[in-house]
Parts: C-alpha cells; sequence; structure tokens
C-alpha cells in the first residue's frame, strides 16, 4: 500500500471512518494544540483544520493510533512489517549451502530494485511556486505558552555530505523567524549536523530542502534511526512496496519525492552567526530552553495544487510520536538482534521514557551474566547510546505487561549485584544532568538468575501501608504505596522549603521499613499524582539522573529523587525547564468551543492534571520567584 500525498491517505482515513474534519476556524497558535492533545490522549480520531487562516488544510494525529500507524507504513497492522524485515534479515544473512544462497536470491534482488527513481521534468510537488517565498503561507503552530515562536514540527530535512555526497533526511524542528528564514535544530548527535560541520570546511553555503506530507511512510522514515549512510528512501520504498519517485529542485541540486506535499528550498550559511532559538515545548514533556543554532534561509517555496499541511504537537507523553515509537521497536528489532546481540527476544519503549530514557529488552539466557553483557552492549549500540534506564528481563515475561515486568525486577534483582551504574552521552534535551548532553546511566539486570550467579539470597518484603506519622517529616506531604504493581515502592510527595533541601539528609532520616531490602523509595514534587504510575515514571525518567539521584538505603534498599532540581542542595547549576502544558486561558477557550468542533463527547484538558506542577517562571522555572513566594 503507498499514498500519492496527504490528501489520498485522508482519503483512506475517511474510509475507515478514523478523520474528523473541523471546518470552523481554530487558531494555529495554541487553540489547535489545545483540541490536538485532548483527542491524542483520549484515543480519539485524526483531525483535519480545513479552516486555519491559510489555503492549507492542516493534519495532525494522523499517526496517533495503531491503525493509523500500520496504514501510514502500508500494512494492516504493525506486527507485519517487523516479520517482513526479520525473513529479509534472515533471508539475506542465513548459512546454508549453493541451493539455499540461490534460493535467497529473489528477496535480495527485490530489495535492489526498490532504490529511490530520479525522474526527468518537475513533480507534483512543484505545481504551485510561489513568486516570493513567505512561510507566512503555512498555517504553522505555536505550540505551548512559551514556545519562541511557531514552529515547523513535521519538516522532512534533506543534506547531502559535501564530499562523499553520502544524502541524509531528517527530521529537526524549525521556528519560523521571519518569511524566508527559520532556525535548524538539529542536535550534535545527528546526521545533519554532522554535514553541517563538513560544510564549514569547504567555505561555501550548504544547500538544504524541506519538503512536508507527501507519502507519510517518508516522515517515519526520517524518524527511523538507520545507520549513518543508509539512504531513507529505501527503507521508504521497501515499506510501501514500490520505489520512491525523486524530482530534483528548483534552486539546488537536492532530489525529493515528486509526491510532496509542499517544498521549502534554501541554504544554511556555516559563516553566519548561530541564532538563538527556542524555547520549546519538547516530546520530553518539559520545554527544551532557548540555544544556538544555525539559520536555514529560504530561496523557493513549491507545493501542489492540493497540498496539505502536516503538523504534531509533543509534550508530556502520550502523544502522537508514541505510536511512531511503536513502529520503530518492530521494524529494527531484527537489525538490532542481528547487529549487537542475537539472544534478544524482544524491545519495548515505554512511553514515559520519552524514547530514549527507558527501555525494555527480553532475552533467551544460557549462560551467567548474559544480562550484563547485554547491558553493556546496549549502552554502546547507536542511538540506543542515549538511553537512560534499561532493564534485561528473560523471555518469559511479556514486556509490555508492567506489572509482569514490576515482578520480574523485584523477584530477580538484587540492588548489590544486579544494578550497572555508568556514565555516557544523553539526548540533548535530557534536562537532569548537572552536565549538557552527558550524564548518569543505570542498567538493571533482571533476568532469571543462574546458580553461578547466585549470591547471599534476600526476597523483596510486601511494606504495609505507612502513615504520615509514621514518617513525620516537615517537608513530605504524602506517603503512598504503588498499589498498581503490589511490589514494596513508597512515593513521598515533596514540599522543599525557600532555603533548600539536601536530600541526603532526607535519606538519612527514613524509618526502618523504608531500609527493608529490596524497597524501593520515589520521591517526586507536591503538585505529582502519587497514584499515577504512569506520571511517577514518566518524572523518574526526565527528572533523575542515576548517578547523582539515586541513594542506597541502608544496605539492600533504593531511593529515587524526582523532584525537580530547584531549592536542592547542593545548588543546580543548570538552568531547570518546566513542565508542558496549557495555559488556563486556552483551556477555557476550547472547553467553550468544543460543541463548535463538533468533533464528539466533551473530553477534558490533560493540561488540568499538570497545572499543579508548574514553577514560578515561563519555559525557565524563576528561583527567585520560588523563593520569594
Amino acid at each position: 500500500m503507498s499514498f500519492n500525498g496527504l490528501a489520498s491517505f485522508i482519503s483512506y482515513l475517511d474510509s475507515r471512518d478514523d478523520l474528523h474534519r473541523i471546518g470552523c476556524y481554530v487558531n494555529p497558535e495554541l487553540e489547535i494544540t489545545e483540541v490536538a492533545d485532548r483527542m491524542v490522549k483520549s484515543g480519539g480520531r485524526a483531525l483535519l483544520f480545513e479552516n486555519n487562516g491559510t489555503v492549507f488544510p492542516l493534519l495532525i494525529n494522523a499517526f496517533a493510533s495503531d491503525d493509523r500507524m500500520a496504514g501510514a507504513i502500508g500494512r494492516t497492522s504493525l506486527d507485519d512489517a517487523g516479520e517482513e524485515i526479520i525473513a529479509l534479515s534472515e533471508s539475506v544473512t542465513g548459512s546454508g549451502g549453493l541451493m539455499s544462497k540461490l534460493s535467497r536470491l529473489p528477496k535480495m534482488l527485490r530489495l535492489l530494485k526498490l532504490t529511490p527513481l530520479r525522474m526527468r521534468g518537475r513533480g507534483a510537488c512543484q505545481e504551485v511556486v510561489s513568486p516570493v517565498p513567505d512561510l507566512g503561507i503555512l498555517p504553522a503552530l505555536r505550540c505551548w505558552p512559551h514556545d519562541g515562536g511557531k514552529f515547523i514540527t513535521l519538516p522532512l530535512v534533506h543534506t547531502y555530505h559535501p564530499e562523499t555526497g553520502k544524502t541524509n533526511v531528517g527530521m529537526y524542528r524549525m521556528q519560523i523567524m521571519g518569511p524566508s528564514l527559520t532556525g535548524m535544530h538539529w542536535h550534535r548527535h545527528k546526521t545533519g549536523a554532522r554535514h553541517f560541520e563538513a560544510w564549514k570546511k569547504t567555505g561555501k553555503r550548504m544547500p538544504v530542502t524541506v519538503t512536508l506530507g507527501g507519502d507519510p511512510v517518508y516522515t517515519y522514515s526520517a524518524t527511523a534511526p538507520l545507520p549513518e549512510d543508509m539512504n531513507e528512501y529505501l527503507l521508504a520504498s521497501f515499506l510501501r512496496g514500490r520505489r520512491v519517485k525523486m524530482v530534483k529542485c528548483l534552486t539546488n541540486d537536492i532530489w525529493i519525492p515528486a509526491d510532496s506535499d509542499i517544498v521549502i528550498e534554501g541554504y544554511v550559511d556555516p559563516s553566519e552567526n548561530l541564532l538563538l532559538e527556542g524555547p520549546f515545548g519538547d516530546h520530553t514533556g518539559f520545554y527544551s530552553l532557548a540555544d544556538y543554532y544555525p539559520g536555514f534561509h529560504v530561496t523557493c517555496i513549491t507545493h501542489r495544487r492540493n497540498a496539505v499541511y502536516p503538523s504534531t504537537v509533543v509534550g508530556v507523553p502520550p502523544m502522537e510520536d508514541a505510536w511512531i515509537g511503536k513502529a520503530t521497536e518492530k521494524i529494527f528489532l531484527a537489525p538490532l538482534k542481528l547487529a549487537i546481540a542475537p539472544e534478544i527476544k524482544d524491545l519495548h519503549m515505554p512511553v514515559e521514557g520519552v524514547a530514549h530514557n527507558i527501555v525494555l529488552v527480553s532475552i533467551q539466557k544460557s549462560y551467567p551474566g548474559q544480562g550484563m553483557k547485554v547491558l553493556s552492549a546496549l549502552y554502546g549500540a547507536g542511538q540506543m547510546m542515549l538511553s537512560k534506564y534499561i532493564i534485561v528481563v528473560s523471555n518469559t515475561t511479556p514486556l509490555r505487561d508492567y506489572r509482569k515486568v514490576a515482578e520480574a525486577v523485584f523477584e530477580n534483582t538484587r540492588f548489590d549485584t544486579d544494578l550497572l551504574f555508568t556514565h555516557g552521552p544523553l539526548d540533548v534535551l535530557d534536562h537532569s544532568s548537572d552536565r549538557f548532553s552527558m550524564g548518569g546511566k543505570l542498567g538493571i539486570d533482571a533476568t532469571v538468575k543462574l546458580p553461578e550467579e547466585r549470591t547471599t539470597e534476600y526476597n523483596s518484603i510486601p511494606l504495609r501501608l505507612l502513615t504520615d506519622t509514621e514518617i513525620a517529616n516537615d517537608v513530605i506531604i504524602t506517603v503512598r504505596t504503588l498499589s498498581d504493581i503490589d511490589q514494596p515502592v513508597v512515593v513521598l510527595t515533596i514540599r522543599k522549603p525557600s532555603e533548600g533541601l539536601d536530600m541526603r539528609k532526607l535519606v538519612a532520616t527514613l524509618p526502618a521499613p523504608l531500609h527493608t531490602p529490596g524497597t524501593i523509595t520515589i520521591a517526586v514534587d507536591q503538585g505529582a499524582d502519587s497514584t499515577d504510575l504512569s506520571m511517577i515514571t514518566w518524572l523518574v525518567a526526565g527528572n533523575c539522573d542515576p548517578s547523582r539521584d539515586i541513594y542506597r538505603v541502608g544496605d539492600r534498599a533504593l531511593f529515587l529523587d524526582a523532584t525537580s532540581m530547584p531549592l536542592s542542595l547542593p545548588s543546580f547549576q543548570r538552568e531547570w525547564p518546566n513542565v508542558v502544558c496549557s495555559d488556563r486561558e486556552t483551556i477555557d477557550l476550547v472547553n467553550r468551543r468544543w460543541k463548535e468542533y463538533n468533533i464528539g463527547e466533551f473530553v477534558k484538558s490533560p493540561s488540568q492534571k499538570l497545572l499543579p506542577l508548574l514553577h514560578p517562571g515561563e519555559a525557565a522555572v524563576n528561583i527567585d520567584k520560588i523563593i520569594s513566594e
């Protein structure tokens, strides 16, 4: 299955009754985000905002279900693509004699025939050429209250290396800074940034072309963790079952899909000063704060006559990108097994971990130390190097049953022997570490232990419910056990005093029950819902640096500090970002207008639950205001 542009995909969604068309005017500044956030978190349909102040309808939440994500990559289910890639991998790498190898030849030749096809002339994406490039024609969103401006959030950024000619298609948000100027937010770990560094040495402008839309499989392929020099459109061709037809840009030598909806051509000049870009409400659920990035100059904008503008919103999970992550789990399990650890049976990234922060892995275990071996291998494997917490379990544990995973951790893990604390690179968006883009990591070997791995035995003992009086402390507001997983986990809600709180001193005062071997105590800020396991997991994944914020209590219990670092002692030296959520004014506006949208039963704003977590300030927390209040 393949789609000739977003209009074709929209027809597909319409035929499945999986799309809401919204005909009334909805403002791209904050309002569309609030509507989309409610729909994605309630399992709603894709949304097409037909009246947004521009000539382009805006499509959002197009990937936010298993069925829509599968359709976007040309499948009836997400499992299909993974099974096909596993079969292809086995056919290419399998052993055997001459006849066995010859039997695999058709599949190998089929793969070779899927290379992108360059066409002469113009494509549908060049039907309309804007005489003067003006980004104001696009319904770009200002997503969250403290965003630095309007952002293009689903751009497919095409670059190539000046010496090797190797191409790349990445997805890097773009803040609109003028009619023909945007920021280009490529991180130091991304291929686009490496191409930029190579162009610096040439003293020439770097050609860049951005496409929007087209077959939705292109958008997925731009996010996929491919090897650096692998062509993203080869993956797209494999998934859609037909070659991607490419046409040459009008003002530079970059080739793009002919069926794209919108094309923005231009360049980045490495000799120019960097631009201050951001803040931006990011996929971590916190704002990424303003920083300096290259500027992208627009030389030409073209589009289809029936072009649709694709957009997405990121923020506190689950958001639309969670389903993109699901597809990646399925599709890249086979290459991960082949290249890194053949004993891996399954891999899962819970949405609360916002992609990199939490990874669950199951393995077929056959020798002692194998769990630790896999942990060590994964922390050095491609984009896995950015992972913060990796938990390895035996293949009898279903990874998507979090109760079973918790049982495996508490039954099979000894906190004195089965934890791997290490340091390494982190996503540049990680805010918890004392150092930018580098910090602590924790691997947990929760596999069933073999006789050679057994040390002194102890069992996790279920805690009786503690009361506030039993754990009396001026800064502790609530004490709760997590009944959802029925394991010895206690959540403390903390209110830090204006003079600051040294968590080490608090840990030293914890009562005896929290010293019980195998017990985990988690501290979160006042305002967090301590009964919401999803929220607690997200806060631990985002706020806690394992090398700094995990304390041993007694010999065999742990304390995790998942509070925000302002008012922590010793003082945290970096700026601390605020939680991403809508403001009360936007929430009230959407509440009043809900019936106008004609999208079904009223859905309460997810931001209502997040507002108590906000600190004084804007995108960054204002420590002076906290102290004064």
